[in-house]
């Protein structure tokens, strides 16, 4: 047994741990039966699918799609009802693993600078091994301004899309710590970046380790998955009828990630969260187990487009079967897992940590969240600010200029609010426009 195991049995043996408390705004499906103590350094394993909004899980109300795995980690953990990404990839990449918002850093699509730190940096100096498997997209190789994987801050990689595209699914173009992979004709994107994650978890087990899996599923192409008999067949056909088969795969690889995690004994020692990095694709409609339809909307400020499933799960740690009401940004996630890590950030960034959140404390919920938002130099700019309630647009140069939107009753903002038609509407445009008006002094980033 090594010197990093004794000393998280110690700790747990001694019952450093905190009571279960109720969770304002949060709905408690069970109570802890126990004081759990706090693991010394847990593992970290972050997730994120490509192209995959709430709807798309069970456990937020999807009837289109089987996400048994992520179910089960909403069951067991915490899952967030007001969780928001930027609009598009590049956007939430920078935002969840700089935690700044995209005026500080964001210069255009693919592009990561290299000036940036990132939470591979945060944990590298936490003393963890740190690795990055799937979907890069951050070099910029078109225009040179983009960072690589080790100068992010991970130790190792297995990723498409660092210098060259091709396939992400069958026959993929994967680079591997540097070299690219020859072995990768008939197999499965997803699946080999699955492998090498395994085996990372298998040889860290003894130290604390920082997985980070920017997913290749669901994005377009909607292609068979292995599972399926197009795959099987090799007649496989893009076509958005196989989208609810890159869901069920996508499920299945969270499932491996979280077996493997159990049988080596892991799972009371490692911190999983689960996001997506924006809304399903436009063209992809969702039923819901209500009764209504949801379509996608990537690329939108709406709801459709920003709205994303959080889970967190840290067995016998945090709260089991909550649903949190509370709002949290991709800017949260840093400071979220430096507290976990017992760390901090070492630059300025804008995020909350909403560990107490997840521990059934009140913590510091967010009153409003802030968007900065645009693909590329010369395209539309979307500032807007919100809460869980109502969203507010600057008086920027784009389709909804300042407009007020009760979201809660005007989820695709089709009906903009009279600001002066009562006094809740009133309250809500003064106190996000104030929100918006702090933010323009400190743009000096960004474009």
């Amino acid at each position: 047994m090594t010197a990093t195991t004794d000393r998280r049995q110690f700790i747990k043996a001694i019952g450093l741990g905190v009571a279960s408390l109720v969770m304002p705004g949060c709905l408690n499906a069970s109570s802890r039966n126990s004081k759990k103590a706090r693991a010394d350094k847990p593992n970290v394993i972050l997730i994120m699918a490509d192209d995959l909004g709430y709807e798309c899980l069970g456990c937020y109300g999807s009837a289109s799609y089987k996400t048994p795995v992520l179910d089960e980690l909403a069951a067991t953990g915490v899952r967030f009802e007001h969780a928001y990404s930027q609009p598009l990839c590049t956007p939430s990449r920078l935002k969840i693993m700089t935690g700044k918002n995209n005026f500080r850093n964001y210069t255009y699509f693919g592009a990561l600078p290299a000036k940036e730190k990132t939470f591979g940096h945060l944990m590298q100096n936490a003393g963890y091994a740190t690795c990055i498997v799937g979907k890069w997209q951050l070099a910029a190789r078109d225009r040179g301004e983009g960072t690589y994987p080790k100068p992010a801050g991970f130790d190792e990689h297995c990723l498409w899309q660092i210098d060259d595209r091709g396939s992400r699914y069958r026959d993929p173009i994967i680079v591997e710590n540097g070299k690219n992979r020859e072995d990768t004709k008939g197999k499965y994107g997803p699946d080999i970046f699955t492998e090498y994650a395994l085996d990372f978890i298998e040889r860290k087990k003894n130290t604390p380790f920082f997985l980070w899996f920017p997913m290749a599923l669901t994005h377009a192409p909607f292609e068979p998955t292995p599972d399926t008999e197009e795959w099987k067949k090799g007649t496989a056909k893009a076509d958005k009828k196989h989208f609810a088969d890159m869901v069920a795969y996508m499920d299945k690889i969270i499932g491996r990630i979280v077996r493997k995690v159990d049988d080596l004994a892991l799972r009371e020692d490692t911190l999983i969260i689960f996001t997506g990095d924006n809304g399903t694709p436009r063209g992809i409609a969702s039923q819901m187990k209500d009764g209504s339809i949801i379509k996608g909307g990537k690329g939108l400020t709406t709801d459709a487009g920003t709205h994303v499933a959080l889970i967190a799960n840290w067995k016998g740690e945090i709260q089991t079967g909550k649903v949190c009401s509370d709002l949290v940004d991709f800017s949260d996630i840093v400071p979220t897992i430096a507290q976990a890590a017992g760390t901090s950030p070492s630059w300025k960034i804008d995020g909350r940590n909403f560990m107490p959140q997840l521990h059934g404390k009140r913590g510091k919920p967010r009153d409003w969240i802030y968007i900065w938002y645009r693909r590329d130099p010369g395209k539309v700019l979307y500032r807007f600010a919100r809460d869980k309630r109502w969203k507010l647009y600057d008086e920027g140069k784009h389709p909804r200029a300042g407009k007020l939107f009760d979201v809660s009753a005007d989820v695709l903002e089709e009906n903009p609010i009279d600001p002066g038609g009562s006094n809740q509407a009133k309250a809500a445009q003064k106190k996000l426009q104030a929100v918006i008006d702090s933010m323009k002094p400190n743009e000096t980033g960004g474009l």
